[in-house]
């Protein structure tokens, strides 16, 4: 069993790389996460199913993830400021009127564009 403060503390660690804590391991899995508790000092015994049921109340599942993003921009806050202003429908610290729009949109380069062709009509057939 699992104090919060070592739920806390597996989770963190379940949100980092493997490698930054120093295990030679592209993703973390539930085992290794129990191990590198115990191995830390976390906990003094935890499960991999312990884990798994304590990362899942926040439907962590750090096994599943390709890659990681981490911010590294030093201005993102201010940057992601301006993103999160218009969602509230704010511009410059002034609410949006009522007839006032935001549109957002978003490349999609899986897409492609196509023109809208009408639906083959039956052939006609030759009277007999």
């Amino acid at each position: 069993m699992f104090t919060p403060l070592q739920v806390a503390e597996v989770k963190a660690l379940a949100c980092r790389l493997p490698a930054e804590r120093g295990v030679p391991l592209s993703r973390w899995s539930c085992p290794e996460l129990a191990y590198e508790a115990t191995r830390r000092g976390i906990a003094g015994f935890g499960s991999a199913s312990t884990v798994r049921r304590r990362l899942a109340d926040d439907a962590l599942k750090p096994w599943q993830h390709r890659s990681w993003i981490f911010i590294t921009d030093p201005d993102f806050r201010a940057k992601a400021q301006r993103v999160l202003d218009l969602y509230a429908r704010t511009w410059q610290g002034t609410p949006l009127d009522a007839d006032e729009y935001v549109i957002s949109a978003d490349e999609k380069t899986t897409m492609q564009a196509r023109c809208r062709c009408p639906p083959p009509s039956p052939r006609a057939r030759p009277a007999r």
